[in-house]
């Protein structure tokens, strides 16, 4: 109705794509360093803290890819601003929870706008930026705030907490929503709608009710014993979802997830890898914020700059890494980082109750270093090998690799720790093992998988 006001402005359009990137990056790592205070606060249990990090990247994870092909049929813009009121209304619904129910259906609903607003906001980018040069320097910046937001959100999260309550790292995000909304509707273009984009909406179904299993499985196995009848009920419904998705996306005309897509060896490998980085990665925030807070009694900002080191090291290491790929090819960094980390996570099963800060601090800085050199690569790798009209869809099938691998991380981590000091440790020190064996595995499946380097300057992050 007021369209003709608009008057759209690139760098406008990039700010504001930036910033709704930042807030939903943000609160992936932001949320670490208030489980205690929120524990305390909702009387929620070990497992219910899971689900508070996990009921968010689920629903980010599992909506991707439709969300993808929901801005193509109805314009970028409006599917931006949706998922940006979606995010904003939810971050509300968070900070005003009475209970561990109410947080963890609003952190869902939270995880729905954030997977509304990644796709879309790259197509607007790309509207916003027609020349192949201002575009790319465009996508670099947006994929920088990323990194920045993952890195400062401890300490962000800190900060918060310790001013305003743990309900401000929540609300935090509503005047930043408003005013990302405001620009979008004023500043940014619309993209040209597909009315013939086809929703795969059966394929959505069972990816939701596949991946939703398999986490419930993981979750609850800390609590419940993977032999109980409602874990291996997960493990089952996941497998028979899991074999219906394939078999529906295989029939359909305009799937979901293309198989074909599979067929790459440049994708399945990245999307293993980067499965596998964020496994360690986010599994290893969710169990040191509770060693931190529950071993260590560290406060919330005290949590906050106890991560610092490894995640300012991140943009540094992001740098050094597309400096590498440009010189070398793209498997270098990406198999030198994943063992780098791999090493940070065998020190960290070296910690114990009264180790010294620097005993946990190198393993930490390792664990950043080689997940930052890493990470840019796997982008490197999809761009180099995957056709340009199939790019977008093949990030897609990255980045939600990678948010399921965080999840798992966090749900596989969480049911390794115990509330009790003597069972975090034991459950810490079982953990960081198995977090190094499957950075060792994504290394042979880098070195197996990609025979090839090419040299590409061109990198990428997303969180």
């Amino acid at each position: 109705m007021h369209r003709h006001h608009s008057t759209p402005s690139p760098r406008l359009a990039l700010l504001v794509t930036s910033l709704g990137f930042v807030i939903i990056c943000l609160d992936v790592t932001v949320v670490n360093v208030a489980l205690e205070r929120i524990r305390e606060a909702l009387s929620i249990s070990a497992t219910g803290l899971e689900w508070v990090l996990n009921a968010y990247t689920l629903a980010f994870a599992s909506l991707l890819l439709s969300a993808g092909a929901l801005g193509d049929r109805m314009g970028a813009r409006r599917v931006f601003v949706a998922g940006f009121a979606l995010f904003t209304l939810a971050s509300v619904a968070c900070g005003f929870a009475s209970g561990a129910a109410v947080l963890i259906a609003a952190r869902a609903v939270q995880g729905v706008g954030a997977a509304l607003c990644v796709p879309s906001s790259l197509a607007l980018l790309s509207a916003s930026f027609p020349e192949p040069r201002s575009r790319a320097k465009a996508v670099s910046i947006w994929a920088g705030t990323a990194a920045l937001a993952l890195g400062a959100g401890p300490v962000v999260g800190g900060v918060l907490i310790t001013r305003f309550g743990w309900p401000s790292i929540f609300l935090i995000n509503v005047p930043f929503g408003i005013a990302g909304i405001w620009l979008t509707l004023r500043h940014a273009p619309d993209t040209v709608r597909d009315a013939t984009r086809h929703i795969d909406l059966t394929g959505q179904t069972l990816a939701v009710v596949s991946l939703g299993a398999l986490m419930f499985a993981v979750v609850e196995s800390g609590r419940l014993g993977w032999g109980s009848a409602a874990v291996l009920g997960g493990i089952g419904g996941f497998v028979a979802s899991g074999l219906l998705f394939v078999l529906v996306e295989a029939r359909q005309r305009q799937p979901m997830l293309p198989l074909a897509l599979f067929q790459i060896p440049a994708v399945n490998v990245s999307s293993l890898v980067g499965l596998a980085l964020n496994f360690g990665y986010y599994g290893l925030m969710f169990a040191m914020s509770l060693y931190f807070q529950n071993v260590r009694k560290y406060t919330p900002l005290e949590t906050g700059l106890a991560f610092l080191p490894m995640t300012a090291v991140v943009t540094v290491a992001n740098l050094a890494s597309g400096a590498l790929t440009a010189r070398f090819g793209y498997r270098l960094p990406m198999i030198a980082g994943q063992a780098l980390a791999a090493l940070g996570f065998l020190s960290l099963g070296l910690v114990e109750v009264h180790s010294s800060d620097v005993a946990i601090t190198v393993p930490l800085l390792a664990i950043g270093v080689g997940v930052a050199l890493a990470v840019p690569s796997i982008n490197t790798a999809i761009l180099a090998h995957v056709e340009s009209r199939s790019v977008g869809i093949a990030s897609g099938v990255l980045n939600t690799a990678r948010q399921i691998g965080g999840a798992l991380g966090v749900g596989v981590f969480g049911a390794l720790l115990g509330d009790q000091t003597g069972g975090l440790m034991r459950g810490l020190h079982v953990a960081v093992g198995l977090a190094a064996a499957v950075m060792m595995v994504g290394v042979a499946i880098a070195v197996g998988g990609l025979k090839a380097a090419r040299r590409d300057a061109r990198t990428g992050a997303a969180c």
